[in-house]
């Protein structure tokens, strides 16, 4: 693909300022999605309010399915999907576990589903605001995920992903995250992609294995001992390449935006002698914290995983490599372990690490806090951020 189809000019008559959930909608209009399943749950309801008035004033051609749960949602999209659809649904916390089981059925099915999950906290206690363990409750499941930082992420991720997952070399379902009501509901500066535009860097959707009378076969029929496994070990190898091809993916966006991805996000990271590592908003908040230090004569930086799952360890080695210390704040919980992002970093590299379980269920984690995280977390520490402390 050409480099800087969609040129500056056009770019200025397509800017806005929209939240996070407005973001993941819009991307749905501009992909031209066809079918669309939801059930509301706060605080994604807005992304699929957005699409159903898409629909209804005719900006989007698509079906739109207002179902009884979260579980028929995800069945919805999925049963679209094997007809040949390119779909789409929402949902977050208690509704992406009521979904559980069609999360695995979706992914074992190699169908490219694209769904967004406004991340909230798991009850009980009940509560409504950010944490990432729900989305990561769902990590072994055989979905693609990625984590966005800001509106315009949440909005090129979106896009990203349909063309990621419709991949005849992929075809396995991504969750796009974005922090409950910290991304979701901030109103930040946007650049649209012309529909056009979009649709022609995602392609046409072709399903290979979808339903079609004229071929007729089984799906989902019963697997003993020994062919089950053949079918995971085909989920396997397609991970194994995701990676690569969502490297491929994200440059061939640039080749249509001009806006540049990586697998893993930087920020004054070439020298540091301190990493702090996490995901989303607060990571990206964490790069304030990096320029305070800076000023105190501390070489910090900051790495922030965009693809998280598969987790890219060859890239995520190559961005922390020289790192004396590294710190990772975690806003997700693996009970008796620590967070589940350290259990991915714990993996990649050979190196101990402080673990600062921190911002889980909306607690406030801002820029200073985390230069007192950074000072006071040791390797080898697994801690939460409490009262203004580590505990």
């Amino acid at each position: 693909m050409s480099k800087a189809i969609v040129e500056p000019e056009e770019r200025a008559t397509n800017a806005r300022i929209m939240t996070g959930t407005g973001a993941v909608a819009a991307a749905v209009r501009d992909a031209g999605v066809g079918v669309i399943a939801a059930y509301p749950i706060t605080p994604q309801t807005e992304i699929v309010e957005s699409i159903a008035e898409y629909v209804e004033t005719g900006e989007l051609d698509a079906t739109f399915s207002r179902v009884e749960s979260e579980h028929s949602a995800l069945s919805g999209v999925m049963g679209a999907a094997q007809a040949g659809s390119r779909t789409f649904t929402a949902t977050a916390s208690q509704g992406l576990l009521y979904m559980s089981e069609m999360v695995w059925w979706t992914a074992a099915s190699r169908l490219p589903v694209v769904m967004a999950i406004a991340n909230r906290a798991l009850g009980p206690p009940w509560n409504i605001w950010g944490s990432h363990t729900d989305a990561l409750s769902q990590r072994d499941s055989g979905w693609i995920q990625v984590f966005a930082a800001n509106v315009q992420e949440a909005y090129d991720l979106t896009l990203a992903a349909y063309r990621l997952s419709e991949r005849e070399d992929v075809m396995l379902p991504t969750m796009v995250n974005l922090d409950g009501f910290t991304l979701a509901h901030t109103m930040q500066p946007l650049e649209l992609v012309p529909p056009d535009v979009a649709q022609s860097y995602i392609g046409d959707v072709d399903i290979p294995h979808h339903v079609d009378p004229e071929n007729p076969r089984g799906y989902g029929a019963l697997a003993g001992g020994p062919d089950f496994w053949r079918f995971r070990k085909k989920i396997m190898d397609a991970m194994h390449e995701v990676p690569a091809h969502t490297a491929e993916t994200f440059e061939e966006f640039a080749g249509v935006t001009g806006r540049e991805y990586d697998l893993v996000h930087t920020y004054r990271a070439d020298d540091a002698d301190l990493l702090l590592v996490g995901l989303g908003t607060m990571a990206r908040e964490a790069e304030v914290t990096v320029d305070l230090l800076r000023e105190e004569g501390i070489k910090a930086g900051v790495v922030r995983p965009i693809l998280q799952t598969p987790f890219p360890e060859e890239a995520f080695r190559d961005a922390v490599a020289g790192a004396e210390e590294i710190v990772v704040l975690d806003r997700s919980t693996s009970f008796g372990r620590s967070g589940i992002l350290t259990e991915a970093v714990e993996l990649a590299i050979d190196q101990p690490i402080a673990s600062v379980l921190a911002g889980i269920g909306g607690q406030n984690v801002d820029y200073q806090d985390m230069v007192t995280i950074a000072k006071a977390a040791e390797p080898g520490d697994r801690v939460w951020w409490g009262g203004g402390a580590l505990q």
